[in-house]
């Protein structure tokens, strides 16, 4: 990815002096109990936010639609958000007026994963052939859960089922269930499957109560995941405030990464009660990129939890939030197609972004859009966003009347 990397224009610190003072110094934000809220928890408790004039105030939330709502109705001024739940509420899909959005920074790459139960196990379903066929000649549809209906991990699961010739909205039923709880129901045999982020995949496994079928890297090597959202008027109210919180956000992803003793310390902080609330063991391995699966394999992933990668991680480029839509309408969540391009500048707060690295000396992305390849040999790039949506072969395009092809 061609980057041209920007001196500090001066020392960042400056930022909290005179007109550049955030007009709003202590900010109340939202996350998830999951391992990609790293950065922000970081932020707050680690010193990463006093240099830049801000006190963060960590607020855990139990539910995704309980985090929107506080979002929205000014509760939180900022939170650890799905890509797809930003998008959403910008649009006004769900039943609910359209919000202003924006997406201050990426948070996080990668890192989730789509986990079965242990009686499928059994039953010799342990891939992606045997879950196909068991869903053919199963009487009954299984049932997978995701964390939100147009978060990223309903979108990962169903491209994951699509791509193995499972139509998600058709094949098999799907409900919500907040990340903490997943591993409960699948224990008690309330669903078959889910798709959430760490720890819990990884808690499945360490209880021997399910196994990881697929992660969501082998779906999109360093797809965007998690991001840092607002509302556009808390940005426009306080841009100060916005810039400054990049900054703080974005310093703290640079130490997480700095090296493996950054990164275990930040796990050893996420097990405690008031952030991620889980087992150290069910945390650290993965942060560190260590996976085993439930089914006797182990390795080291190519693609691991990112919350850096010298910038990469963090750029809210245009192309990652067109995707998502080009998702929401494939699947019938948008009954038109949006203008993609539009809908993206406005919520991707590019320049802010850029603004922010750039005092902080790290790289910035020339270009607001990036290429990708996807699994199933899907090319990506956002240059032609209504024609990909339309691409797959399965599909729920609300003005399509066959469907989708099986």
């Amino acid at each position: 990815m061609p980057a041209t990397p920007r001196s500090p224009r001066h020392d960042a610190l400056a930022w909290v002096a005179g007109s550049d003072a955030p007009e709003k110094s202590s900010i109340n934000l939202g996350f998830m109990a999951l391992t990609d809220a790293a950065s922000l928890i970081v932020a707050a408790t680690q010193g990463f936010a006093q240099p830049f004039g801000l006190t963060l105030n960590l607020r855990r939330q139990h539910s995704w639609a309980g985090l929107r709502d506080k979002l929205l109705g000014g509760e939180l001024d900022a939170a650890h958000g799905l890509y797809g739940l930003i998008y959403a509420v910008h649009l006004g899909i769900g039943g609910s007026a359209p919000v202003d959005m924006a997406v201050l920074m990426g948070l996080a790459q990668n890192g989730q994963s789509i986990s079965l139960s242990m009686p499928l196990k059994e039953a010799g379903v342990t891939d992606a052939e045997a879950l196909h066929r068991c869903v053919r000649q199963s009487g009954a549809r299984l049932t997978f859960a995701q964390t939100f209906p147009t978060g990223t991990h309903a979108l990962w699961l169903y491209y994951w089922l699509a791509a193995h010739g499972i139509h998600p909205l058709r094949d098999v039923r799907t409900l919500v269930v907040p990340p903490a709880q997943m591993v409960g129901y699948l224990r008690h045999g309330r669903i078959d499957g889910f798709c959430a982020g760490e720890p819990w995949g990884a808690q499945a496994v360490a209880e021997q109560t399910g196994f990881t079928l697929a992660t969501s890297q082998s779906i999109w090597p360093d797809h965007p995941e998690k991001v840092l959202g607002c509302t556009r008027a808390f940005v426009e109210q306080y841009p100060n405030t916005a810039r400054a919180l990049i900054m703080a956000v974005l310093a703290a992803s640079r130490f997480i990464e700095r090296n493996d003793e950054n990164r275990r310390s930040t796990a050893q902080l996420l097990a405690a009660r008031d952030y991620v609330d889980a087992p150290l063991t069910a945390i650290a391995p993965r942060f560190l990129g260590h996976y085993c699966d439930g089914l006797g394999n182990a390795w080291q992933d190519a693609h691991p939890l990112r919350f850096f990668a010298d910038g990469a991680v963090n750029m809210p480029f245009h192309s990652d939030g067109i995707w998502f839509m080009t998702q929401l309408r494939r699947w019938g969540l948008l009954r038109h197609d949006p203008d993609y391009h539009a809908v993206a500048r406005a919520v991707q707060q590019t320049a802010l972004y850029r603004d922010a690295a750039g005092a902080l000396g790290v790289a910035v992305p020339v270009a607001s859009n990036r290429s990708s390849r996807l699994l199933g040999d899907s090319h990506w790039d956002g240059s032609d966003p209504a024609a990909y949506a339309r691409s797959f072969a399965l599909h729920a395009l609300a003005d399509d009347v066959s469907g989708g092809s099986r």
